[in-house]
């Protein structure tokens, strides 16, 4: 480094690379269990392949109530409160307050990690430069957790990784290509465009591709008006590398990206008269390259098993999706979408490095073949990642042990607070607090278990919900009177998002491409409690008010007690628009 250039210095328990969804997960689940967390991202923006620079929606699992939760879900919910229209600029500022709110976060933006230095097996610090500031930040921490999508720190620690697609044999998986290659999925600049009350007339440059109807057999069937259509398919650069040839394969991606507006303006073809294009990605989003060897590699078969591993700490659900390593040079579907169970387990130990002691992994990075990547790749999922990597951490760092002794030592551990913070572990079940296990709770007067057996999500056919009106309280009463430090309640907020607007804009996305001029709005789910009442049980048998939580939009809400007591009442006042009440648990610890 020249001296002459400033360097700052960082201590810290955890360092995430990445500011994506799942570095992102990883800092906020880390700062929130008390680690101080620096978090180095070089963009100048969060979010990744769904920022604003880039802007592909966030895709997760598929089928009914299957949506993340946990830090995704909370993200989600503060974007339909105060986004209704999903622009991206709303958007950007969610994802930037979600990390910049966090008092135990140090963010880091506009800075690449670009160098390290190891003792022995285990990272000592990581070095980063700063292009806005001319500074070079050098970060010392007890872990580091790779989340930048390339696994900057493989080629910089030697932690084992791999690259491309294995071949059939290797792990036995059906879809693998018969030998081993080093092809991936390619990148894509993504394109969007808007509608105006006029028409409007698009001269393209002339180094943009010329395209025909033929070029879009498989992928465009020249319809404009769908928000959700982004163009993904303008992909390229998996017969290279996709992390040295990045440069090379943008400028191609963006003869493309042009070439694919003069068709739709100019060819006749798609009725776009008053489209006007608004936005081209000049930053490409990528969907492979480098990943991280750790002591599991998951394959497609465990995805096809369902994951069921004693270690699941996230799940996955979108389908193994596979594209053309020939990205738009292929006259054949662009990408296969193998069958996949949702939901499917992802294990622990595919999260940490087989050979550098003190590394995490969180994102398309982590260690899985090329087949089981293509349905563990996308964000929501990630997201989930990022936060059992987060919590781990903080179980790293209270016990002193390495990522491998979280897993011998305090996997169980690890799974109770992912779901206690909203996570849902398919096949696992929340355990109650000692407050609770001799505690009577109450609907009405009427014994109501269903609110604390474990399970805070419809599943399959059993709801696991209790189902009331404002005004019905819900009551815990103790023998005796006990210490309350807080209540904690899980709410409805609709996982398979039927209530909350859009028309038929596909209102489960949390952004939008193509924005028509009759747009409509979407809002908070109806189902949703907005005001609730939180009352005390005091030693004459006489209940008051301890707290009143008002215009709520979140799907749990916790609220600090700090007393003796020989009871508590939770009374919904108002939802967000349904008749009914719907609760999952009400728990108090």
């Amino acid at each position: 480094m020249n001296e002459n250039l400033k360097n700052m210095h960082h201590e810290a328990d955890l360092c995430v690379i990445g500011g994506g969804f799942a570095g992102m997960c990883t800092a906020i689940a880390a700062a929130r269990h008390g680690l101080k967390v620096v978090i180095m991202q070089d963009r100048p923006v969060f979010g990744g392949n769904a920022s604003g620079e880039i802007r592909m929606w966030v895709c997760g699992a598929h089928g009914s109530n299957n949506r993340e939760t946990g830090i995704m879900e909370e993200i989600c919910l503060e974007n339909l409160y105060r986004n209704p229209y999903r622009t991206w600029p709303v958007w950007d500022s969610i994802l930037y307050e979600f990390v910049k709110q966090e008092e135990n976060i140090t963010s880091l933006l506009n800075c690449s990690c670009f160098d390290c230095v190891m003792d022995g097996d285990t990272i000592r610090e990581i070095v980063g430069w700063q292009m806005t500031t001319y500074t070079f930040h050098t970060v010392c921490a007890k872990f580091f957790a790779d989340c930048s999508g390339d696994s900057i720190l493989a080629p910089l620690t030697g932690a084992e990784y791999t690259a491309g697609r294995e071949g059939r044999e290797q792990y036995g998986e059906s879809i693998a290509p018969q030998t081993a290659d080093k092809k991936t999925m390619g990148l894509s600049c993504l394109i969007q465009a808007r509608e105006m009350k006029e028409k409007r007339t698009f001269i393209p440059p002339k180094w943009a591709h010329k395209f025909t109807k033929e070029d879009f057999a498989h992928r465009f069937d020249g319809k404009i008006d769908r928000p959700q259509e982004n163009f993904w398919y303008l992909e390229l650069g998996g017969t290279r590398d996709t992390i040295a040839d990045t440069e090379e394969i943008r400028d191609e991606l963006i003869k493309i990206a042009y070439g694919m507006w003069d068709y739709i303006k100019n060819s006749g073809e798609c009725n776009a008269d008053n489209w006007e294009l608004d936005f081209v990605g000049f930053l490409p989003g990528k969907r492979e390259s480098r990943r991280y060897i750790g002591d599991y590699v998951m394959t497609e078969n465990d995805v096809r098993a369902c994951g069921k591993f004693d270690d699941l700490v996230a799940f996955g659900g979108w389908t193994m999706d596979d594209h053309d390593p020939e990205g738009i040079g292929t006259r054949e579907r662009p990408n296969i979408h193998h069958p996949a169970p949702s939901p499917f387990g992802i294990p622990y130990r595919s999260l940490y490095s087989k050979n550098i002691q003190n590394l995490f992994f969180a994102g398309r990075n982590i260690s899985v073949t090329h087949c089981a990547m293509s349905a563990t790749r996308v964000m929501a999922t990630c997201a989930t990642i990022g936060q059992a990597v987060g919590t781990a951490a903080s179980l790293a760092v209270k016990y002193g042990l390495s990522p491998r002794g979280v897993y011998k030592e305090r996997i169980g551990e690890l799974k109770q607070l992912l779901m206690e913070d909203g996570c849902y572990l398919p096949g696992n079940t929340l355990q109650l607090p000692e407050l609770m296990k001799n505690a009577q709770i109450m609907t009405n007067g009427e014994h109501a278990e269903l609110l604390i057996n474990g399970h805070e999500r419809q599943i399959g056919e059993e709801t696991n919900c209790w189902r009331g009106k404002a005004g019905d309280y819900i009551e815990i009463r103790f023998d005796q009177s006990q210490w309350v430090e807080q209540v904690r309640i899980v709410l409805d907020s609709d996982l398979d998002r039927k209530t909350i607007g859009g028309g038929n804009y596909l209102p489960e996305k949390a952004t939008i491409a193509n924005v028509p001029a009759n747009l409509q709005p979407v809002h908070v789910p109806e189902t949703l409690v907005k005001d609730m009442r939180i009352e005390v049980l005091d030693e004459n048998e006489e209940y008051e008010t301890a707290a009143e939580v008002l215009e709520n939009h979140q799907r749990i809400v916790t609220a600090a007690i700090g007393r003796e007591c020989r009871g508590i009442r939770m009374t919904p006042l108002s939802t967000h628009g349904s008749d009914g009440v719907n609760i999952f648990s009400v728990i108090v610890k």
